[in-house]
């Protein structure tokens, strides 16, 4: 059994080594994306989508080129476990998902990804187990026309020095960093330390 040109225990492996843990939905990833590579015409150059920001865009890319890095790989959090690949320029593409009709025969499965049970009731063995074991059986394929222009990551643009900070932002966030603009996670931040 292969996931894209990775045996399954390598693969395995990378998804360990690459995420942490060998995490049930990063696994199923495997298969979506696998079946996603098999059914997009050869030879051509593809940009993916996850509809969900969890687990499913490590395995687009830990198997594929596209990363959310170089912008070949685009989020919409629509909270569904579906993965598309699309050819960059005609926005022909396929979408794999997990398929919740095909769960009946997966009961580990139906109740992790349902969150019927919690985690410390999974037997997390057996819901490695069907896994393995259903692969490409949980899924489904569906043909589709992307309008790339719609989820292509928006060009960074001019840069400008932040007259608050002094680090450089993008202008088109207007006067000063969105930072500065009180647009921030942080609730602290400490002095500036140097590195000489």
């Amino acid at each position: 059994m292969n996931i894209c040109t990775y045996s399954y225990k390598e693969y395995l492996h990378l998804v360990k080594s690459f995420h942490g843990s060998l995490a049930p939905g990063l696994i199923i990833g495997g298969f979506i994306v696998d079946l996603a590579m098999k059914n997009l015409p050869e030879g051509e150059f593809f940009d993916a989508i996850c509809e969900t920001p969890v687990c499913l865009p490590d395995a687009v890319q830990i198997l594929t080129p596209c990363t959310i890095g170089n912008g070949w790989l685009s989020i919409v959090n629509f909270g569904k476990f579906a993965v598309t690949l699309y050819e960059k320029y005609s926005g022909r593409g396929v979408r794999v998902y997990l398929d919740t009709k095909k769960l009946e025969a997966w009961p580990e499965i139906r109740d992790w990804y349902l969150k019927k049970k919690k985690k410390n009731e999974q037997d997390s063995d057996l819901l490695l187990a069907q896994i393995k074991k259903a692969g490409h059986g949980l899924l489904s394929i569906q043909y589709v026309q992307v309008e790339p222009e719609k989820i292509r990551r928006k060009k960074m643009g001019p840069v400008d020095i932040c007259p608050v900070c002094g680090e450089a932002y993008p202008t088109r966030d207007g006067d000063k960093c969105l930072n500065c603009r009180g647009e921030t996670p942080y609730s602290e931040v400490s002095a500036v330390k140097t590195i000489d």
